[in-house]
């Protein structure tokens, strides 16, 4: 492993433990600018907190889509996810996901 690998490597490890250990979502290599499905409102995301973004869409999308039959983790996660957002970027979340 080059010194350049070694470095990408050690930051997606930083990047990780800025998640909690329950994710189990995709971490993201970059961030993006994300704009709220509702009131069109954007904010940018640095790669660990569009990976949650992401993750919390997903949930919602599956229990949405499956409502009473939905697995209680999916309802759980979602929850934790936004609580995690809530705390992580408050801007963002009331931007984003409010």
């Amino acid at each position: 492993m080059n010194q350049n690998e070694k470095l990408l490597h050690n930051m997606k490890e930083l990047d990780k433990k800025q998640l909690p250990k329950w994710f189990n979502g995709e971490l993201y290599d970059e961030g993006a600018r994300v704009t709220n499905r509702f009131g069109g409102d954007s904010c940018y995301l640095n790669n660990v907190e569009l990976s949650m973004y992401d993750f919390v869409i997903g949930a919602s999308t599956v229990y949405e889509m499956q409502g009473f039959n939905a697995n209680p983790k999916i309802l759980k996660d979602l929850r934790k996810g936004l609580d995690w957002f809530r705390k992580t970027n408050p801007e963002a979340y009331m931007i984003l996901l409010d």
